[in-house]
């Protein structure tokens, strides 16, 4: 790729590593520079919709994710007491035949590992933590904790909710505790003692929700995740442990099936949800920000990967045959191109009402990042 666009890109999370494999596609030189030493399996699932599936396709990665994900015949949305079911979004053939792709339920380590196989090791930097950005000339340097240095002709801050790179550009963004947590957690089907769940449920009560569903092919392990009142806890760390009791606790009287769930449960993870307002722009002449940098979703639809999955896909579309003097350009573009649809879903997010009741998910599920028109 000599003569290339040379792109450093911050963050080699879902975002990061779809960016360096889109960009790759059009023959982009990329660098991914992770301040985490080694990648972890966090004990986590994500759902992968029908259109960051389209994103992951053009990848190389749809086989891979096949065979290694859960195949739902629909997302169950039921009330939290009596069981009875108050929508059930159909997925399964029906809904890989209208939207064009599957939609998938992964361990999140599945999906983060396929994403690592679509670029070369050698693109990888780890243990670069990002200190600083510094003109210089026409290239742009960035500055790393261990003492490294790299020069780039532009920068793609795929550094998460806690992005340095938007800090750097746009100051200290607030942060709103929504006086809500999730837990959190992975564990053996086996441990449910011959119980089954259904393939995705979200269990709707009052003023909290779990989710449950398989993260395997062969129902082997389970996931769920909650959300719930608790003014006082401040955490937005994905590591943190959370007590199982006070979690039994917090779901007492839910649907049997919920209970037994959390019964079989033998350790989480607990954190904080939190809300942040979005960005009023994205770029800084050659440094933009993508995915959570810059539009960080409320987890009430299961789309802040994908959509980080899509930015991915339209930001290569936009730097495709770009010199490095048409990257400021290229980066408004895709903002532009981006906006509407990242804030619409940020909206809904907020909301917590997606597929609670009968819902039109077509504008969600439709979408096609590679064929979407590009902002003027």
């Amino acid at each position: 790729m000599a003569g290339s666009l040379r792109i450093a890109i911050v963050g080699a999370g879902m975002g990061g590593l779809a960016t360096a494999a889109a960009l790759r596609r059009v023959g982009i030189e990329v660098a991914v520079y992770e301040q985490a030493t080694q990648f972890a399996r966090i004990g986590a699932g994500i759902q992968i919709g029908c259109n960051a599936m389209k994103v992951l396709r053009e990848l190389g990665l749809e086989r891979r994710l096949r065979a290694q994900s859960f195949y739902p015949r629909s997302w169950n949305n039921r009330d939290w007491r009596t069981g009875e079911i108050k929508f059930d979004m159909i997925f399964g053939e029906s809904a890989e035949r209208k939207f064009g792709a599957p939609y998938l339920l992964a361990h999140r380590g599945d999906l983060h590992a396929a994403l690592a196989t679509a670029v070369p090791e050698e693109c990888v930097k780890l243990g670069h933590k990002l200190v600083g950005l510094d003109e210089v000339g026409d290239s742009i340097r960035l500055r790393f904790a261990n003492g490294a240095t790299a020069l780039a002709d532009a920068v793609v801050g795929a550094d998460g909710v806690h992005s340095l790179v938007r800090e750097i550009l746009f100051g200290t963004s607030p942060v709103n505790f929504t006086g809500r947590i999730a837990y959190r957690t992975t564990y053996p089907a086996a441990l449910l003692g011959g119980e089954r769940i259904d393939d995705c449920t979200k269990w709707w009560g009052e003023d909290r929700h779990i989710v449950i569903y398989y993260v395997k092919p062969d129902r082997s392990e389970v996931y769920f995740v909650t959300s719930q009142p608790e003014p006082e806890f401040r955490i937005e760390s994905w590591s943190a442990k959370g007590d199982v009791r006070q979690l039994r606790a917090a779901f007492k009287g839910f649907d049997p099936r919920v209970e037994n769930v959390l019964a079989a449960c033998p350790d989480v993870h607990k954190w904080a949800i939190v809300d942040r307002d979005a960005l009023p722009r994205w770029a800084e002449r050659n440094v933009t920000l993508l995915g959570d940098a810059c539009h960080p979703m409320m987890p009430y639809m299961a789309q802040g990967a994908a959509m980080a999955i899509e930015d991915a896909a339209v930001l290569s579309r936009c730097l495709e045959g770009v010199e490095p003097d048409g990257v400021a350009n290229a980066f408004r573009r895709f903002e532009a191109s981006r906006r509407d649809r990242t804030s619409r879903v940020q909206e809904t997010s907020r909301t917590n009402t997606w597929l609670k009741e009968k819902t039109d998910a077509d504008w969600v599920y439709a979408y096609d990042a590679w064929t979407v028109p590009l902002a003027g």
